[in-house]
């Protein structure tokens, strides 16, 4: 006697079953969001505008390829493009995000999601505090916003006061600090852009 099992591959992988929807929805939503429609699209993806129209109806199978030209074009990443349709926004509640503590200094991400290539932190550095950055790959660009208080800015042997309200850009790859030399608490956000991988 045989004791064969037979099982419906749609039910083992229901995410496989659920890619030509997300792909559908979210394709037209980037698309439309951007501003573009399906033959500007098509100009900027190198892909014909009848394959936009059968991916925008979830009947299309596109090839890694395809998914590709279309990550570039839009400018998300494929996971953007495959993952279940999100709605209009996410609320993040206080404290949800991933703090660190480097000395009496804390820095938070304010990315919940990984946006490629960019870094961004809210630091808050108490008064008489410093900190050390982390130098980036050369080539990067750091650009520091402060909202509150001061910061003593340090990069490679030069030196900048930072003041609410002030932006200061600098090369991210050079050796820097933070400090706070005044006396109250310094709030500031830190933008970094990475250099490109070679």
């Amino acid at each position: 006697m045989s004791s064969e099992v037979s099982l419906n591959w749609t039910e083992c992988y229901p995410l496989a079953m659920s890619l030509p929807q997300n792909l559908a929805a979210n394709l037209k939503t980037l698309r439309q969001r951007t501003g573009l429609t399906q033959q500007q699209l098509s100009k900027r993806s190198g892909l014909p505008r009848s394959t936009l129209a059968n991916l925008e109806t979830g009947s299309g199978n596109p090839t890694l390829s395809v998914l590709g030209a279309l990550s570039a074009a839009l400018q998300v990443g494929l996971d953007e493009l495959l993952s279940a349709p999100r709605g209009l926004g996410v609320l993040y509640p206080a404290g949800s995000l991933p703090k660190e503590h480097r000395g009496q200094a804390t820095i938070q991400s304010l990315l919940p999601d990984p946006l490629p290539g960019t870094e961004i932190t809210r630091m808050e550095i108490p008064s008489g505090a410093r900190i050390r950055g982390v130098p980036h790959l050369p080539g990067t660009r750091e650009y520091l916003y402060c909202a509150q208080g001061e910061v003593d800015l340090r990069v490679g042997g030069q030196k900048f006061l930072v003041k609410a309200g002030d932006v200061c850009a600098f090369q991210g790859d050079l050796p820097h600090s933070y400090g706070n030399p005044s006396s109250v608490l310094a709030l500031c956000t830190g933008v970094v852009v990475l250099a490109p991988m070679a």
